[in-house]
């Protein structure tokens, strides 16, 4: 069999598939000094495209504000 040299850059084919499915990011961190805690860090991210979003239940009401936006910019 023979190697076959793909076109398609791995960048873009990540891309892709956020777009597409999305990707949920979560992370939680302390910030201690001297074994102290000082401060606590909860952080969540949702990465889509806004067709996947709406699909999801995420930016509904902003996805029909800004349609509802356009149309009255458009007459």
């Amino acid at each position: 069999m023979k190697p076959v040299k793909n076109d398609t850059h791995a960048v873009v084919e990540l891309v892709d598939v956020l777009l597409r499915d999305g990707a949920v990011i979560q992370a939680d961190a302390i910030i201690t000094v001297a074994g102290i805690p000082l401060v606590g860090l909860s952080l969540r991210a949702a990465i889509a495209g806004m067709t996947t979003m709406t699909e999801y239940g995420l930016f509904e009401q902003w996805d029909t504000d800004r349609r509802r936006e356009l149309r009255h910019e458009k007459s």
